[in-house]
């Protein structure tokens, strides 16, 4: 049975681009990790509001799509940093101009 247009992923890119680095704390996550590696509680300091139980799943989603990598190191105590996974630096061109654009609509949307 073929699937209908709107199941197809590639019905929309965008869709699925959304679905997968979309939300309301994965871009905050994604412009943090992109900036630099980060260790999980750093990355909870930066992320404002954000619960640790919500941070974790957020980052493992991520990291199930290969958007960022999860290291950790063998020490006591424990200790766990994220960066961006070879295919997640391709995202940076993208977080910048989603960034740019972000910019530009607050200042049109200010001024009016």
């Amino acid at each position: 049975m073929a699937k209908k247009p709107h199941q197809d992923p590639l019905f929309c890119p965008t869709e699925t681009a959304l679905g997968i680095i979309g939300g309301k704390w994965k871009g905050m996550i994604l412009w943090c990790i992109s900036r630099k590696t980060m260790r999980f509680n750093e990355l909870h300091r930066a992320v404002p509001d954000i619960s640790q139980r919500m941070l974790t799943k957020q980052l493992r989603e991520l990291e199930e799509h290969d958007i960022i990598i999860r290291k950790v190191f063998a020490q006591v105590p424990p200790r766990v940093e994220y960066r961006l996974s070879a295919h997640g630096e391709t995202l940076k061109p993208i977080l910048d101009a989603l960034e740019d654009w972000s910019r530009d609509y607050i200042l049109k949307t200010q001024t009016k």
